[in-house]
């Protein structure tokens, strides 16, 4: 069954449900209407009843001829006098004088009136229906009984079958085509935005599947797989633009790494030479080996796979391991670091990757900036700020808003080389934390980064 298209599906339900809604209503109309034949017979048989009962106290227990035959309203009624015991007392002719009643059904009749069914006598069509009712007589009490057939009856309820077993299907059949009609066009945007999504692919990311006029469940789900596919659109765009990126971050070194050592291999002439060749290749390989890293680091944390080891860090622990780091590098560049004396300011993060992020800030303090590089925190609430400040020339003010996306790097005003990933990581990590990392410069120069993440004194 679940093979079958959902418009056949839908169809078929829809005609069981109707199948047994007209089975109910044919079978409620024919037990209404033989209810209603058989009261209508009823009541005839009474009003009848009543009048022979009249006719037999005049005459002293029979039914006159005349009156006899103003019984009879067709071939198929009749009346008959019967004693208590069941014998024939009158008759009208078609019955030929056999009584119509058994000798305990004429005594139940003499009891009070009664109703029976029975095979039909002579001279009538069909079964018959009777009612034996007691009345006086010269001789004592007889029994009454008029009888009618049930021919007109059955043949109503017969032809009620009959027009419920052909119009009953012709209608399910008619229902059923006008259902699967109207699934069909219901679901013809469905198809549609089928079709569009197979030819869809990866080299045609800009396209969107047609959405139908209106408000209905199909023109939202046409929005919401096309806002999906605008999602990955723009997924796509970033992998293709990070990869891109990537490959071009990575070729530069290779490339330096490439010649240096062929240049080595080719003029080296002495083994300080060659020294300096291998010594230089080396430093490409650093920094190949800390892209990569980077590189790392960005995609597990696309990959929402950046696991952390949270705990309780002083930030002034922090600082002063990362400070330990840079202090040589500071001071043969003639640099001051200055580490603040932050002791009450308590983070909750993993110690490894914010010594990274902050590793990373300083860095670029010490390669693009100026000036003293002071590092100190700040309690905001339930978060704290570590910020990395320097006395250089600052972000260039258009850079700011694009400070901690990947592979970008300011123009002007701080020079020096980089890959453009450091400050993508430390937004990186901040986030991973559930903070965020910021960029400004201060108002009398230099620039401030810091990141903000989780306080542990608030927890």
């Amino acid at each position: 069954m679940s093979r079958l298209p959902i418009k056949l599906r839908v169809t078929l339900a829809f005609a069981a449900v109707m199948a047994g809604v007209f089975v109910a209503v044919g079978l409620f109309l024919y037990l209404q209407l033989g209810d209603r034949l058989d009261e209508s017979i009823d009541n005839g048989l009474r009003s009848r009843a009543g009048d022979a009962v009249a006719l037999v106290r005049g005459s002293g227990g029979g039914i006159q001829r005349g009156a006899r035959e103003s019984l009879i309203e067709s071939d198929e009624s009749f009346a008959q006098v019967l004693t208590s015991e069941g014998e024939v007392l009158d008759s009208t002719p078609q019955l030929q004088g056999e009584a119509v009643l058994s000798p305990a059904e004429a005594q139940q009749g003499a009891d009070g009136a009664a109703f029976f069914e029975h095979p039909p006598p002579p001279g009538v069509e069909g079964p018959v229906r009777l009612l034996a009712t007691p009345a006086p007589s010269g001789d004592g009490t007889v029994v009454v009984v008029v009888g009618s057939s049930l021919g007109d009856r059955d043949e109503a309820l017969a032809s009620l079958a009959r027009l419920l077993a052909i119009g009953g299907p012709s209608a399910l059949l008619l229902a059923s085509l006008v259902g699967y009609a109207a699934l069909a066009v219901a679901l013809r945007p469905v198809e549609a935005m089928r079709r569009r999504a197979a030819e869809i692919s990866a080299a045609e990311p800009d396209e969107r599947l047609p959405v139908p006029r209106g408000d209905d469940e199909l023109t939202r789900l046409g929005w919401t797989l096309n806002e999906m596919l605008g999602r990955l659109e723009a997924a796509m765009e970033r992998e293709r633009r990070f990869v891109d990126d990537a490959s071009h971050e990575l070729r530069t070194p290779l490339t330096l790494h490439k010649t240096e050592l062929e240049l080595a291999l080719r003029y080296a002439k002495d083994e300080n030479e060659l020294r300096t060749a291998i010594t230089s290749a080396v430093g490409e390989i650093d920094r190949l080996v800390q892209l990569a890293e980077d590189l790392l680091v960005v995609a597990r944390s696309q990959e929402k796979e950046l696991a952390l080891a949270v705990e309780a860090i002083a930030a002034a622990d922090l600082f002063e391991t990362v400070a330990q780091r840079f202090r040589s590098r500071a001071e043969h560049s003639g640099r001051a670091l200055e580490v603040a004396d932050d002791g009450d300011v308590l983070v909750k993060g993993d110690r490894l990757r914010l010594e990274q992020a902050l590793t990373s800030v300083v860095d670029n303090a010490l390669r693009h900036g100026d000036g003293e590089v002071r590092l100190f925190a700040r309690s905001n609430g339930a978060s704290a700020e570590l910020h990395v400040a320097d006395g250089g020339g600052g972000f260039p003010p258009d850079y700011l808003p694009h400070a901690f996306e990947r592979f970008t790097r300011a123009d002007t005003g701080r020079t020096g080389a980089g890959s453009g990933l450091g400050l993508a990581i430390v937004d990186t990590i901040a986030r991973a934390h559930g903070g965020g990392a910021h960029a400004t410069n201060g108002p009398e120069g230099g620039a401030d980064v810091w990141i903000e993440v989780p306080s542990a004194l608030s927890s």
